[in-house]
């Protein structure tokens, strides 16, 4: 597969980066001390916007940089299987797609990792 490494980070920046614009206005949210947030499994508001916040925002940095990307990956794919399957759950198609589209991009990235362009690869390097 000579174009396996360049796909992963093509993907890894596309999903990351991506899902930085739904993480960061949640980030400022969260900053500005407003925890009101939807509570989709019952965990309360606030622990629902912190760790989708945790998800959707550091994480994504996370895959974006290639850096823990197996791991980080796991938060935004269960995020977005929750907003696809349980926020969205009656909702047309439509609006569940995008989340399906989210959980399909970092299940690649949690099984395949970040591939040779990424910081994992470098620091296993130095460990090496």
């Amino acid at each position: 597969m000579p174009f396996k490494n360049l796909s992963l980070l093509i993907l890894r920046l596309a999903g990351g980066l991506m899902m930085l614009t739904h993480g960061y206005p949640k980030f400022k949210k969260l900053l500005s001390g407003d925890f009101s947030f939807a509570d989709p499994i019952g965990l309360g508001e606030e622990f629902s916007l912190v760790a989708t916040v945790f998800a959707e925002f550091i994480c994504s940095i996370l895959v974006a940089l290639g850096l823990y990307t197996r791991l980080a990956s796991v938060p935004i794919l269960f995020t977005m299987l929750i907003a696809a399957l349980v926020v969205h759950s009656g909702d047309p198609f439509g609006r569940q797609e995008l989340g399906l589209l989210y959980a399909a991009v970092f299940s690649v990235t949690a099984l395949n990792g970040g591939g040779n362009y990424s910081l994992d690869k470098i620091i296993r390097k130095k460990n090496l």
